[in-house]
């Protein structure tokens, strides 16, 4: 059974609820462990249509001190019946390494989570429209810019989870499936996750994409496949905007990441990996 959920987000950028209303959601949902990984503020020019980062920037303090004290607490901390950890996930942007590494030095992080949301500076998830007419051709450049970003953000040595690994097919499932099952893009994914892997980070298996337009656990089926060939750690993950977020769909990764032979999982406090059993 999955008790720990370390992909989660709160009002302090497009989430919900405070850090108290998700950890009586993760208390409530029989969570171990809860990790708060908010989004980590953006430079200039990395923009969605709806932008949160003025409001994240204003009050990323009152996060910090929020899941901070939340950890301290004897009641929620360590020895609580479910037990915080603090992190944040943190966008890997191309030409900005050095904002990246001031951030992940910004505060006593127990782990922090990297992820790719934008090629170049398009954030890619921000809507459908950009997806509507785009050739198999042009899906398919994309994949492969994701996943060279993707690598570079593994190669970094920033970061301990890497997060929902095939973000990019949210809007055209069907083309990345196709990408999918081309020896040359299977060899570009197997080499991000040994980089992924030799760097002694996990990869998230995430339900998030089951509420999204795709519909399907991230990551894909042969993503999971070469993940168990190369023995690459997982975490479980919710994206969770909301309370009702909270370990949502975990019953349905639990049976997914078992049918490919994870019988173990991994957390991070303070940057040291610990491994369950599943």
């Amino acid at each position: 059974m999955i008790t720990l959920d370390l992909h989660t987000h709160t009002k302090y950028s497009h989430g919900a609820d405070t850090p108290k209303a998700m950890y009586a959601s993760a208390l409530e949902r029989g969570m171990t462990v809860i990790g708060f990984s908010e989004h980590s503020p953006r430079p200039l020019g990395f923009d969605y249509t709806h932008e949160y980062r003025d409001a994240l920037s204003a009050h990323l303090s009152d996060y910090v001190r929020e899941v901070t004290d939340l950890r301290a607490s004897p009641q929620t901390g360590e020895n609580g019946p479910c037990r915080v950890l603090f992190g944040m996930e943190m966008d890997w942007l191309e030409g900005e390494e050095e904002y990246a590494r001031r951030s992940a030095n910004a505060f006593d992080f127990d782990y922090l989570i990297g992820s790719v949301h934008f090629l170049g500076h398009w954030g890619f998830d921000d809507g459908t429209g950009p997806w509507e007419d785009a050739s198999q051709e042009i899906c398919e450049h994309r994949y492969a810019q994701y996943f060279r970003h993707w690598e570079d953000m593994a190669r970094s040595g920033l970061y301990n989870i890497a997060a929902h690994p095939d973000l990019i097919k949210i809007f055209s499932v069907d083309s990345f499936h196709i990408w999918l099952q081309k020896e040359t893009s299977r060899q570009q994914i197997r080499r991000c996750l040994t980089v992924l892997r030799d760097g002694g980070m996990a990869m998230e298996i995430s339900s998030a994409g089951l509420r999204k337009a795709c519909r399907e656990i991230y990551p894909a089926p042969p993503i999971m496949v070469m993940a168990r060939e190369l023995q690459v750690p997982i975490t479980f993950a919710s994206d969770a905007h909301a309370v009702k977020d909270v370990a949502f769909g975990f019953p349905r990764l639990e049976s997914y990441a078992r049918s490919f032979g994870f019988d173990r999982h991994v957390f991070f406090d303070h940057g040291r990996k610990t491994e369950i059993p599943l």
